[in-house]
């Protein structure tokens, strides 16, 4: 999203009624080698993101305590994790999350800004993503 000095923002969800953007360089170094420490702790690898560092870090601790809870830990079954991390995030950040959780999948996706965010822990690896959800209407009826 441009704004009208150029520079990029981020749109960032303090709850789901109420948003504020972030410019994208705002992000504070510090934020960054914290999450950095946190990803390496929890065996995480962070492959692409577009959301907010403190979203990111409970995607990743999340993510972790449902792998950690698994009945099977060698062959986690991927559609409870991406469901209850689905269901987490649509309870904090507001509705309109999805998730893909498994060893190989390809995707292309849209998502809102700031809502994104794509990493592996062990074999598994995590899409999540925020759509913008609209209300359709039916045209009017003779």
């Amino acid at each position: 999203m441009e704004n009208p000095q150029g520079g990029r923002e981020k749109v960032v969800m303090q709850n789901p009624s109420q948003r504020r953007l972030v410019p994208a360089h705002d992000r504070s170094p510090k934020e960054e080698v914290k999450l950095a420490a946190i990803a390496i702790s929890l065996n995480i690898r962070l492959r692409s993101a577009d959301m907010p560092v403190h979203m990111q870090e409970r995607a990743f601790r999340f993510t972790r305590s449902l792998l950690d809870e698994s009945p099977n830990v060698h062959r986690p079954n991927p559609t409870p994790i991406a469901r209850a991390l689905k269901k987490e995030f649509d309870s904090l950040y507001g509705p309109a999350w999805h998730c893909v959780v498994g060893t190989s999948f390809g995707s292309f996706v849209t998502h809102s800004p700031g809502g994104f965010v794509y990493f592996s822990l062990d074999s598994l690896s995590v899409l999540l993503f925020k759509t913008e959800v609209q209300l359709v209407t039916e045209p009017g009826r003779p």
